[in-house]
């Protein structure tokens, strides 16, 4: 008996049904929410912002360049080519590729050939069949095909957990290339900071020197005291020792340095310098688009919707699968004459599978994805705020650091002002040697720690610059650090 018209539209108006009920295995992608203010609470209030130029994909730009050295550079570009680290994450982003492109597979209907030659003898003691054939073969060619009817979501749902993924890891990719950059940066501005140190203590060194043997010259002419030449040789040999500490942690730098652009630290060196280097005036967006500028925040607000994907395929297991199958091919018991019209076979029709008992598997797995869901939202807010805080701290150090170099410029005029009178007053025996050395260690440590402190306005700049997701357009206005070695006093 015939279908009637009514029964032959049943399966796919059923078919429909279902396919529009598809999206409701995942759950509405929401975005966790955390709170942003208008404006960063650290930025100094003479600063200027910066219309917002949204989108994570945005090119960082070489924003190294800022800093006006060409040895650092060239250091981007080595590490660029060499860096393990570079290559360790570029292999992590291929992976995540791989298996993206692996998860689109579902949306296609799979496709195999099969043939078989199989020459067979059968036994003497075998049942009676139809035919007594001892000898015979059992010869077969076909095609075979199935796809899976994507009723509840399951198959796109993992392709979206899969390109969401692979969005994330596209983000870790240059988050690292950013990490790696900014501990480059950070690491030679501290190498330079050394080259600074060790040059102001040569300075030193020369200069305590001759104030020994001034004294020594006193002493020999019966104007100065033995205690007058000890306090100086004691000033010079301290200077000495600091010098040789310093020109250890420059060593330790420089090896680091190394090793982080891929290069064998027992043949590499970077000459030193004492030139100034460029202090970028950074411009600041609104806080909002910190969101979408670091990779980080988008890494995990990736994650995040990949994590809401997944659960949508965890519920669809829960849901019958249909799949759609067929095969057509030839078969024949003889070696010849395969492709008869008589030996044509196929077979098509759909097949329904559901699960009515797994001792709880399905449930255990659901469960386990609402809580990766949680997680991944978790850490997504938590990211985002460590963002935030991290451009906080470094504008609040850059605004201090601002400041302490103004005064620390102030004190180390004072500082050799003291030592210029001190000097004189023992050369017309008014003082003692000790209010020399007291003046000049003074003047000392003033310097280092003017140093220490424009150094770490650099490293505080190249932490702003990595908190707020990388470079920008070039070409805003530069405000120039003097080297610190030009106040050391001689």
């Amino acid at each position: 008996m015939s279908p009637t018209r009514a029964e032959r539209l049943a399966l796919p108006a059923s078919l429909a049904l279902a396919l529009s009920l598809g999206g409701c295995a995942a759950p509405r992608y929401e975005l966790p929410s955390v709170a942003i203010a208008e404006q960063y609470k650290e930025a100094a209030h003479d600063r200027e912002w910066a219309p917002a130029m949204p989108a994570d994909a945005l090119d960082r730009g070489s924003w190294w360049t800022l800093y006006g050295d060409e040895t650092l550079s060239g250091l981007i570009g080595t590490l660029d080519r060499n860096s393990p680290n570079l290559a360790a994450a570029l292999a992590r982003f291929e992976q995540a590729r791989a298996i993206y492109d692996r998860s689109r597979v579902s949306l296609f209907p799979r496709l195999s050939v099969n043939g078989q030659y199989e020459p067979n003898r059968g036994s003497d003691m075998r049942p009676p069949s139809g035919s007594e054939t001892r000898y015979f073969d059992d010869n077969s060619l076909g095609l075979q095909a199935s796809y899976e009817v994507d009723l509840w979501g399951r198959v796109r749902n993992t392709v979206r957990a899969g390109s969401a993924n692979f969005d994330a890891a596209t983000a870790d990719l240059e988050s690292a290339r950013l990490s790696l950059r900014s501990d480059l940066v950070d690491r030679y501005l501290q190498l330079r900071g050394y080259d600074y140190t060790v040059q102001l203590l040569r300075d030193n060194v020369d200069a305590f020197a001759h104030a020994l043997k001034v004294t020594e010259s006193r002493r020999d002419g019966g104007i100065g005291s033995g205690l007058d030449v000890a306090r100086a040789r004691t000033q010079l040999q301290t200077a000495k020792a600091e010098l040789s500490t310093s020109l250890g942690q420059r060593a330790v730098l420089e090896h680091a340095i190394a090793a982080l652009i891929g290069e064998s630290p027992s043949s590499f060196s970077i000459a030193p310098s004492t030139a100034k280097i460029d202090l970028p005036q950074l411009p600041l967006s609104v806080p909002s688009t910190l969101l979408q500028r670091r990779p980080d925040i988008a890494a995990a607000e990736r994650r995040t919707a990949a994590a809401n994907a997944s659960l949508g395929v965890a519920r669809a297991a829960w849901f019958p699968s249909l799949s759609l199958s067929g095969s057509v091919g030839y078969q024949s018991y003889r070696g010849s004459d395969w492709f008869k019209a008589s030996n044509l076979f196929w077979a098509i029709g759909p097949s329904l599978a559901l699960d009515l008992f797994d001792g709880g598997r399905r449930a255990s797995l659901r469960d386990q994805a609402k809580a990766d869901l949680d997680e991944a939202g978790a850490s997504y807010r938590m990211t985002v705020l460590q963002a935030f805080a991290q451009v906080e701290d470094q504008l609040a150090l850059l605004d201090h650091y601002r400041d302490a170099s103004h005064e620390e410029t102030e004190a180390v005029a004072a500082a050799q002002q003291a030592v210029d009178l001190a000097t004189i007053r023992y050369r017309q025996g008014a003082v003692n040697y000790l209010e020399v050395t007291s003046a000049q260690t003074a003047s000392l440590q003033a310097q280092r720690d003017l140093v220490t402190i424009s150094v770490n306005r650099l490293r505080a700049s190249v932490g702003l610059i990595r908190a707020l997701g990388g470079g920008w357009s070039i070409g805003d206005p530069v405000a120039t650090v003097p080297a610190p070695v030009e106040t050391a006093g001689r």
